[in-house]
């Protein structure tokens, strides 16, 4: 029976989706249509595919930065096995797949290609269509996935389809850049175009051969990565160095519309799944469950005489009257109001923060850390206020900082703190002060969660105050 790894790429920002979307926590480590995140339905996607081959644990390619949130995921979703490959800088999905392809050189399995971000509605079709374009993929050929459309749409490539090969795939003829609408709709009412899905089927010595003839540049860069990493912990770094020094480029601009020219090399199957690449607010509107009324809520919402809008609410009660077709979304820290036709507008926000240098598209109020996440609560001039969440049996590194005190109040758990050469345990409304300069660590020993309020004092209060000097985690040298 044929090998098939799944390899789930997840290294995009999705900016677009802001603000829910954050650099450090982009949108396929959210929950948007259902109850899992969009990478572990990623996965969960795969364990469908049992039946037409022997099935692999998937494999990830992520932002080196997104590693302990894709491992946490991963195991909080039954993937605990599944092998994590770091790229230490964006290089795009081209030498993204040729590191996946390099770590399954040996067995030479069929690699399915799956963008972490995207949503499939029907899971037997997907498979389905995966069967269908196994045996092609097995035999030599490159196998992608060509939506069926269901509208015009102006902001996604298309995929030409030629003669058939079998009841089930065609010949790819040529891939399109996006059109304009009349060109989108001349696509839809000729019946042959696709949109291109940026899913794929392929045996792993199939890629690098390929990347070897038209990217040597690329192929040369990415296998000294590899070749140059090593383990840590459950993930595999590859050499920065080496990995940086790859040019960036796309599957489709790399390999594909060269080889499409090739007749017969490339192959496409039609995908009639219920997908989505959840592009920007809009798209999301399209997938999501909706009122009578065409709204799609989440939160704490209330809506009166309002049609076809995206109303999402985390922390407060949001309220539309009156209005139709917009965006509003309610963060802890950000407020979106825009119009649904300018949904890939939402870019322009980011792009300002970061021009004022503020850090509302990086971060959410929440951060994420290995062992549990802190939330600014309050600041101000030489203060501010967090509140952290220790999860049983984690501990932060041990480490000091220059310029800043903090005073811990443990508001429920237990905590045990090392300071300097002490170690002592914290019960509920106990607190203690660490000083400017001295060692110390927070542990959680117990079997709840560990919440603490953290007072910090001092002339500088950034995160990148911090020496750390043992860390579980190892993330001895780094500021995340």
């Amino acid at each position: 029976m044929t090998k098939l790894q799944p390899v789930i790429l997840s290294g995009g920002s999705g900016t677009r989706l802001w603000p829910l979307s954050r650099r450090a926590f982009p949108k396929q480590f959210l929950a948007l249509v259902d109850e899992d995140s969009l990478l572990q339905s990623t996965a969960a996607r795969t364990d469908s595919l049992g039946d037409s081959a022997e099935l692999l644990p998937p494999l990830i390619v992520c932002n080196e930065a997104h590693r302990f949130l894709v491992a946490e995921q991963l195991r909080a979703s039954g993937h605990a096995a599944a092998n994590i490959i770091l790229e230490p800088v964006g290089r795009n999905t081209a030498p993204a797949l040729t590191l996946a392809a390099l770590d399954a050189e040996a067995d030479d399995p069929v690699l399915l290609l799956m963008p972490a971000d995207h949503v499939v509605r029907d899971v037997d079709a997907f498979a389905r269509a995966v069967s269908a374009g196994l045996p092609h993929a097995a035999s030599g050929k490159v196998v992608t996935f060509g939506i069926v459309p269901d509208s015009p749409q102006t902001g996604f490539g298309y995929i030409r389809a030629g003669s058939a090969v079998d009841s089930e795939a065609y010949k790819l003829d040529a891939f399109v850049e996006k059109p304009d609408r009349e060109t989108a709709e001349s696509y839809i009412a000729g019946g042959d175009y696709f949109w291109n899905s940026g899913m794929f089927l392929l045996r792993a010595r199939r890629w690098l051969e390929l990347m070897e003839r038209f990217r040597p540049d690329i192929a040369g860069a990415v296998k000294d990565a590899h070749a140059g990493g090593e383990r840590d912990l459950d993930f595999f770094r590859v050499d920065k160095a080496a990995f940086s020094a790859s040019p960036a480029d796309s599957i489709d601009y790399a390999v594909m519309e060269p080889l499409s020219k090739e007749m017969g090399e490339c192959l496409v199957v039609p995908l009639d799944a219920g997908w989505s690449d959840i592009g920007a607010w809009d798209a999301l509107w399209a997938v999501s469950d909706r009122d009578e009324t065409g709204n799609a809520c989440h939160g704490d919402v209330m809506a009166f005489d309002a049609h076809d809008n995206v109303l999402h609410a985390q922390h407060r009660i949001l309220a539309a009257i009156g209005v139709q077709d917009l965006v509003v979304v309610e963060t802890s820290d950000a407020v979106l109001v825009a119009h649904k036709d300018h949904a890939q507008d939402v870019k322009r926000v980011t792009e300002h923060l970061d021009a004022q240098g503020r850090g509302e598209s990086e971060f959410h109020r929440c951060v994420h850390r290995p062992w549990g996440t802190f939330e600014g609560m309050d600041q101000g001039e030489r203060f501010q206020v967090k509140r952290l969440s220790v999860k049983p049996g984690a501990r932060l590194s041990l480490q000091m900082h220059h310029h800043r005190a903090e005073h811990w109040i443990v508001v429920s758990g237990t905590a045990r703190v090392t300071c300097d050469d002490k170690e002592f345990l914290l019960s509920e409304n106990q607190s203690t002060y660490i000083p400017i300069g001295m060692r110390h660590r927070l542990e959680n020993p117990g079997s709840i969660p560990l919440e603490i309020i953290e007072v910090q004092s001092g002339s500088y209060l950034g995160e990148d105050d911090i020496v750390r000097f043992d860390d579980i985690y190892n993330r001895a040298g780094t500021k995340d």
